[in-house]
C-alpha cells in the first residue's frame, strides 16, 4: 500500500512559515509575534513529522516588550543557509529589519542586530547570487509605511551588515495582486522566482513572479488557490527541492481560533517553466490545496509537537512561550515540577495585560489538558491557575482569600477600542486545601469546558462553556500562571505535570 500523508501536517499556530533544507535536514521557522521566546526553530526529516528545536530571539530589544504587545513583535522571518552558517532575518514592524546567524542551527544564535531602522517594512528575504554578490527583498506594511502592495529590492553587502544602495520597487501588485507581501527571493535554472502571497490572509492566492534578471520585467501568475477544496487563503511559504528531484511547497491556512496551520502540496514544473502547486485547478495552470497525497520519498522519520510537560528540572519545555520578555523573578526554584512565583505587576487586574502567562498553541482542534497544583500561598490575593488566552479570555483560578483559597472561573474579552470587559463567578471553596488537579477540553470550534478536581472526589466540569477566540494575529493560546501584590515576600503555585491529550 502507498504510504499518504494528510493535510494539515502541523495543525498548530505555526504562521509565516518558511523552510529550507540542508543536506538531510529541514529547518522551519514561523512568526512568533510578541510571544517569548520568540522566533521558533522547528526540525525535520520526512518534510511531515516536526519536532521544535530552538528559539532565535530569546528577548525583544525594546523595554516596551517588557510588557505585553499583541500583534507586535516577529513577523515573517526567512531562514537560509549560506557560506557555512544558517541565517534568520525578520522585521520588528515598528523598528525595522534585523538579523540573526548561527553556525550551529541547535546552539546559540548570534544576538540580533538592526540591518535597517525602517517602521513598516516587513517580510524580509536574503538572497546570495552566483556571483558573490548579496540581496534584499522586502515587503510593506501599510499601517507603519503608508505603502502596500510593491515588493523593493536592495544590494547588501555579502556579511548581510548594511545595504548597498538606496533600493527600488521592483513590483507594484496594486492593479492586480492587493495585500502583496511575504517575498521569497530564489533562482532556478538561470532564472530569478519570487513566490508572494497576495489577497490577505483569510482569502489570499499564491502569486510566482518571474524574470530573467533581478531589474525584471517581472512576470507574474497565480498558481495555488482555494480552488474547490475547504482550504481557504492557502499561500505565504516556502518551495523545496529534494535531492531526488521532487518538489514541495509549505504554507498556511488562516483556521481563526486555531491559528494559522500548515500545508504541505506537491509542485511541478510544468513545460512552460511555470510551477503548479497542489492538483489541477479546472484545467488551468492554476491549482488548488491537496488534503491526502504520497508521501515525499524520504525515509520516514516519525516525531511529534511538543505539548505535554514534566517541566524537567523545574523549566518549561520548548513548547511554551511568556506574554512579554521573561523576568527571573516568574520562577522559583523547586526541586518537583514548575514554581510559579506570585509576582505582581502592572496591570494586574487585567489577565489579558499579564506579562507572566505561560502559553503554548493549541494543538489540534480537540484535546484535553490536566494539570495538577499546589498551592503555596503566602497572602491574600495571590493566585494560579489555567488560561486561555486570546481576544476573548478565560482563567480557572485558585485565588487565595482570608478564610483560604476559592476556585473561581474568570471570562472577558478585550473590544476594538482596547478596553477590557471581564466577568468573574465563584465555583467553589477550597478552604485550606493546597492541592487540586484543573483542566480543561476543548471541542471543534474552540468551545472550551473547564472543569477541576479535589483530591478523593470526582471530576467537575464548571459552567458556563466558553468560546475561545483569537489573539492579535495569532490563534488562541493555551497555558498556565501565577500572580500576586506588591510584596518583599511572595507565594508560588506548583504545576508538577500539563497533560495534554488528543481527542
Amino acid at each position: 500500500m502507498p504510504l499518504l500523508y494528510q493535510n494539515p501536517i502541523i495543525h498548530a499556530d505555526f504562521a509565516d512559515p518558511d523552510v529550507i533544507r540542508q543536506g538531510d535536514d529541514f529547518w522551519m521557522v514561523a512568526s512568533s509575534f510578541h510571544l517569548l521566546p520568540g522566533l521558533p526553530l522547528l526540525h525535520s526529516r520526512d518534510l511531515i513529522h516536526w519536532r521544535i528545536v530552538n528559539h532565535i530571539v530569546k528577548r525583544l530589544p525594546s523595554p516596551e516588550y517588557d510588557a505585553p504587545q499583541p500583534g507586535k513583535g516577529v513577523w515573517a522571518p526567512a531562514i537560509r543557509f549560506h557560506n557555512s552558517r544558517y541565517w534568520v532575518f525578520y522585521s520588528l514592524p515598528d523598528e525595522g529589519i534585523y538579523v540573526s546567524h548561527a553556525d550551529d542551527s541547535l546552539g546559540e544564535w548570534s544576538e540580533p542586530y538592526c540591518l535597517k531602522a525602517a517602521p513598516g517594512w516587513i517580510d524580509p528575504c536574503p538572497f546570495w547570487d552566483d556571483d558573490g554578490r548579496a540581496w534584499l527583498i522586502h515587503a510593506f506594511a501599510f499601517s507603519r509605511s503608508g505603502v502596500k502592495n510593491k515588493l523593493q529590492l536592495f544590494e547588501m553587502s555579502p556579511d548581510a551588515t548594511r545595504l548597498l544602495d538606496d533600493g527600488r520597487i521592483i513590483f507594484d501588485g496594486t492593479p492586480s495582486l492587493p495585500t502583496l507581501e511575504g517575498p521569497k527571493l530564489y533562482k532556478r535554472n538561470g532564472e530569478y522566482w519570487i513566490f508572494a502571497p497576495a489577497g490577505g490572509v483569510k482569502r489570499g492566492w499564491q502569486t510566482v513572479l518571474r524574470a530573467a534578471t533581478l531589474e525584471g520585467p517581472w512576470e507574474s501568475r497565480d498558481v495555488l488557490h482555494q480552488g474547490n477544496s475547504a482550504v481557504n487563503g492557502p499561500h505565504q511559504g516556502a518551495w523545496i527541492e529534494l535531492e531526488n528531484g521532487e518538489n514541495w511547497f509549505f504554507h498556511f491556512q488562516d483556521k481563526g481560533v486555531y491559528g494559522r496551520i500548515i500545508h504541505l502540496q506537491p509542485l511541478r514544473w510544468m513545460s512552460d517553466g511555470w510551477p503548479q502547486i497542489g492538483e489541477c485547478l479546472d484545467g488551468t495552470h492554476k491549482g488548488q490545496p491537496v488534503g491526502v497525497h504520497l508521501v515525499p520519498q524520504l525515509p520516514l522519520s516519525p516525531c511529534s509537537l511538543q505539548t505535554s510537560d514534566d517541566f524537567a528540572n523545574g523549566q518549561p519545555g520548548l513548547q511554551w512561550q511568556w506574554q512579554a520578555n521573561p523576568q527571573k523573578e516568574w520562577l522559583t526554584e523547586g526541586e518537583k515540577g514548575l514554581h510559579l512565583t506570585c509576582t505582581a505587576s502592572e496591570n494586574n487586574h487585567a489577565i489579558y495585560h499579564l506579562p507572566q502567562l505561560l502559553l503554548q498553541n493549541f494543538p489540534a482542534e480537540r484535546f484535553s489538558v490536566r494539570t495538577p497544583l499546589s498551592l503555596e500561598f503566602c497572602h491574600d490575593m495571590e493566585e494560579g491557575g489555567l488560561v486561555v488566552y486570546g481576544q476573548r479570555f478565560a482563567a480557572l483560578r485558585a485565588v487565595n482569600g482570608k478564610t483560604g483559597a476559592q476556585l473561581c472561573l474568570d471570562h472577558g474579552w478585550i473590544d476594538d477600542k482596547g478596553e477590557l470587559n471581564s466577568t468573574s463567578i465563584p465555583i467553589v471553596d477550597l478552604f485550606d486545601e493546597k492541592q487540586v488537579v484543573l483542566g480543561l477540553r476543548v471541542d471543534y470550534d474552540g468551545i472550551v469546558h473547564f472543569g477541576y478536581q479535589l483530591p478523593g472526589a470526582e471530576w467537575n466540569e464548571v459552567a458556563p462553556q466558553f468560546s475561545a477566540g483569537a489573539g492579535k494575529w495569532i490563534g488562541a493560546r493555551m497555558g498556565i500562571y501565577a500572580r500576586g501584590q506588591n510584596s518583599d515576600r511572595h507565594g508560588y503555585v506548583r504545576f508538577s505535570r500539563f497533560t495534554v491529550a488528543m481527542r
